[in-house]
């Protein structure tokens, strides 16, 4: 079946969003087979054209506007242009999906939000994802990642007792908040299959945050004396008792999951916590444990140690850095990398990026597209053309 149509084939999504949760969602909806036409300011585009991950820009563009916006098509419009926006209504009225991730009321000036749209389309599904959604005492600060991570309070999950707060190294925000827009559009676009019913469909950057700490919040919210307790050096959980943890080896560090503790203690010769038989003691005694552990665990080297471990089927692995993960045969067997490519300029060599594919399979198919991300504009008088002929 892998000749199948993909689930969004015909469909189209049109992504007037900027930067990253907007975009990567209207990316993801084009790696399930979505027609998406990007629609960006005639004078620099997308500022995620300039706004450069780890420095590195290619072909003039940043490499995560290259990724976030693979397989798209991009059309220049002053949407503060009347003509502009007369052409882009003619779109509109044939498109399937918008997203949008400005500011609240920034669209419904410029003509293009839900009340505005749903007049020209009935069916449409209006898609928005924004920092802090439409409402409360936060709705107008800036949606950033690293700014949604923080009043989340996600960063006093990280590290140790001794540790400041520590954010997630990645736009872990951004990231997430695309995957549940995208979510809630494939359903909304179901919904509209069976009932004909168009919609909206709304998340938020501090939404996803919240989701993405369920068990913390519920627990909370059920017996508000249950805060935050990080725990002693080398623990990473904290809420999971001893040995749960990342500890150093000599040549790495080694991640041990839930695995009682005696028994760990006999697999790795340390007797001295294989006094812990009560399980109620690897909490009250969890820095002597772990603290034990990773002096243990420091004279041998991670392959020793995994040698050890995975013969008893303890749940462990080692710590990969990015060189190490790359070059694995558990990261080829997965087949996760792809090569996207864009033409040239004045029949230069074409621009090929390496990125991620789309983490599903269809029947048994990885998605993967060749198609690179657009040049600013590059698209403009085709589709002009397509929906003027379409009236």
């Amino acid at each position: 079946m892998t000749d199948a149509p993909l689930p969004l084939d015909g469909m189209l999504v049109i992504d007037f969003s900027q930067f990253l949760a907007g975009p990567m969602a209207a990316m993801r909806l084009g790696d399930l087979g979505a027609r998406v036409i990007k629609v960006e300011r005639p004078q620099g585009g997308d500022i995620g054209r300039r706004l450069a991950f780890a420095g590195v820009v290619e072909d003039g563009d940043t490499l995560s506007f290259h990724i976030t916006n693979r397989n798209k098509e991009s059309y220049a419009a002053d949407l503060k242009s009347e003509s502009d926006r007369e052409e882009i209504r003619a779109i509109v009225a044939k498109a399937d999906v918008i997203i949008q991730n400005f500011r609240p009321g920034v669209m419904e000036r410029l003509g293009f939000g839900y009340d505005d749209v749903v007049k020209m389309n009935p069916g449409i599904i209006y898609a928005s994802v924004s920092g802090y959604g439409t409402e409360g005492p936060w709705k107008d600060r800036p949606g950033q990642d690293l700014l949604a991570q923080s009043l989340s309070g996600l960063p006093w999950l990280n590290g140790s007792s001794d540790d400041p707060p520590v954010p997630v190294g990645i736009a872990l925000a951004d990231v997430i908040a695309s995957i549940h827009l995208a979510h809630g559009v494939t359903a909304a676009l179901l919904r509209r299959e069976r009932t004909g019913v168009g919609g909206r469909v709304d998340t938020s950057l501090i939404e996803s945050m919240f989701d993405l700490q369920f068990e913390l919040l519920s627990a909370h919210l059920m017996d508000p004396s249950i805060v935050v307790k990080r725990g002693a050096r080398n623990t990473a959980h904290a809420f999971l008792q001893a040995p749960y943890g990342v500890y150093p080896t000599t040549d790495g560090y080694l991640a041990i999951a839930m695995t009682p503790v005696p028994e760990l203690g006999a697999l790795i010769g340390l007797a001295e916590i294989e006094q812990y038989t009560d399980p109620d003691t690897w909490w009250t005694e969890q820095a002597a444990i772990t603290r034990a552990i990773a002096n243990h665990l420091s004279t041998e080297s991670t392959d020793h140690w995994l040698t050890i471990l995975d013969a008893a089927d303890v749940w462990c692995a080692p710590v990969l850095t990015l060189p190490e993960l790359v070059k694995h045969d558990g990261f080829t067997a997965l087949d996760m990398a792809q090569q996207t490519e864009r033409a040239g300029q004045a029949g230069g060599p074409a621009v090929a990026i390496q990125t991620t594919r789309a983490p599903v399979r269809f029947d048994g198919r990885v998605l993967k597209h060749p198609l690179g991300a657009p040049r600013l504009g590059e698209h403009t008088e085709a589709i002009r053309q397509e929906f003027s002929e379409k009236g």
